[in-house]
């Protein structure tokens, strides 16, 4: 039983890691084609009204997607009421969103909003008829699956933005992006999913769950909420333009973040909950899962810092070089956001709620305390203000988990210290490549600068012999002798 865990969590990561990868060189050669046709207040206008659609995508879920995952033996009628309930809910929000888009659209001084408004919230509705087919794919293990969806929706996506963008469509553009992919993505898991509406609603069952649910959607918009709140103000007092700047650095961070963390999380959150009750191979677990989470995400933001400047330049031009401050210093805030997400399935695996949304609220009160003092004094200061966040987030997470797992502090800094080392080497060595190459031409000194930082990177770890590669290396070999 244990080894054919072992195996499915390790077919699935690979798998999931595989598509993210994919998924995010899809999105940053889109991202970039994309940039270059559009302007920076086209990506201020649509970063406002991806605010409140992502937030509303959190309350249509209420956290019961997860409960499902969570539960040993959810019935039909489980998957049945948590699907009314998605869909009731999120017509519902998408008719008053579409209301309240006049004042939305008033407050900012953006009349384009008004029309933008109810064709973008139209994700809303859409999203829910898939959120159920999704919690299935991930409790039967089927991440193979689950990638060519997410990788396929995402490549019509980007075909269907760049092509708006050429024809001259502008924020249009970015706005037929996100509803083409959540709609290819709906259609493709209802038509490759097996469940059908079975079973009967049953409102017992929602208020079984609600509790638990309730309080893990009170955790996520209050994350949800100060992660990205900041935006909100940037577009009111500053400008749509500096805004633009600011989120084109949020969504290029978050690219390679959001794919670690989702390849990851999806995967080994319903793996730890199926070993939740064997205390040691837990602790064990959780740690193999942060060190590899750790490897993987540590050389990549770390690395994107070092050769920002190149970067920018080269595949986004002068005009979005602005971008490059805020860039550097979000990338450090998302070197910790991983590893404190794998933290974080540690507590919803092992606690029963409360002890996270009581976190939640001491980190809220922190990041309250950061946002007035940083929001009033520059953006360059707000984006600071989320690195310190992101240690804070990091710090308590961790703490409240390894009392869970029954691990030491000190598990988790021998843990971590190695990858640590190997990221700070391949920085310096990096950055000297760069200064010595200096003279050459931009797109030469870009791809040295990115051939040295990986061969000092996984030549350390061998040599080294470092765990996360062996355990890396043992997850293949079971892949291919499987196959």
């Amino acid at each position: 039983m244990a080894e054919q865990l072992r195996d499915k969590v390790a077919v699935g990561v690979v798998w999931s890691v595989a598509e993210k990868l994919g998924s995010m060189l899809m999105q940053m050669v889109v991202s970039i084609v994309v940039a270059r046709m559009l302007m920076p207040e086209d990506f201020g206008v649509l970063a406002i009204l991806t605010f409140f659609a992502a937030l509303m995508v959190v309350v249509v879920d209420s956290g019961f997607s997860q409960t499902l995952i969570r539960k040993s033996s959810p019935t039909d009628n489980d998957y049945k009421s948590v699907f009314l309930f998605n869909v009731v809910t999120s017509v519902v929000l998408y008719v008053a969103m579409t209301a309240l888009s006049p004042a939305i659209a008033s407050y900012y001084d953006l009349p384009v909003i008004t029309k933008i408004a109810p064709v973008l919230f139209l994700m809303l509705p859409v999203n829910a008829l898939c959120v159920i087919q999704n919690t299935i794919f991930a409790r039967q293990f089927r991440f193979a699956t689950l990638s060519r969806i997410n990788f396929s929706s995402a490549a019509l996506a980007g075909v269907a933005a760049i092509v708006m963008a050429w024809s001259g469509f502008g924020v249009w553009s970015l706005v037929a992006q996100r509803l083409v992919q959540v709609t290819v993505k709906a259609a493709l898991l209802w038509w490759r999913g097996e469940w059908r509406l079975q079973g009967e609603f049953d409102k017992s069952a929602l208020g079984a769950m609600s509790g638990f649910s309730f309080r893990l959607m009170g955790t996520d918009i209050i994350s949800y909420l100060y992660n990205n709140i900041s935006q909100l103000f940037i577009g009111k007092i500053y400008s749509a333009s500096t805004l633009g700047y600011y989120n084109q650095a949020q969504k290029l961070k978050e690219l390679p973040v959001t794919s670690v963390v989702q390849s990851f999380q999806s995967v080994t959150y319903p793996a730890l909950a199926n070993v939740k009750d064997n205390k040691q191979k837990f602790a064990d677990s959780y740690l193999r899962v942060l060190a590899i989470t750790a490897a993987v995400i540590a050389p990549i933001m770390v690395g994107m810092v070092a050769v920002a400047d190149d970067m920018f330049m080269l595949l986004l031009g002068e005009r979005w070089m602005p971008t490059v401050p805020y860039f550097k210093i979000l990338s450090l805030a998302g070197l910790f956001y991983p590893i404190s997400m794998i933290a974080y399935n540690v507590l919803k695996v092992a606690g029963d709620g409360k002890v996270i949304l009581s976190l939640e609220v001491v980190k809220k009160v922190i990041m309250t305390i950061i946002l007035a003092v940083t929001i009033p004094h520059s953006v360059v200061a707000i984006a600071w203000g989320m690195v310190v966040m992101a240690v804070v987030e990091f710090a308590l997470n961790a703490a409240f988990s390894l009392r869970f797992a029954q691990l030491r502090v000190s598990d988790l800094f021998f843990t971590l210290l190695p990858i640590a080392l190997l990221t700070v080497v391949m920085f310096v060595a990096v950055r000297a490549v760069g200064l010595y190459t200096a003279h050459l031409q931009i797109f030469v000194r870009f791809v040295v600068q990115i051939a040295v930082g990986v061969f000092v990177y996984c030549a350390g770890a061998i040599i080294f012999r470092v765990n996360f590669v062996k355990d890396i290396l043992q997850s293949l070999q079971r892949i291919v002798s499987k196959r």
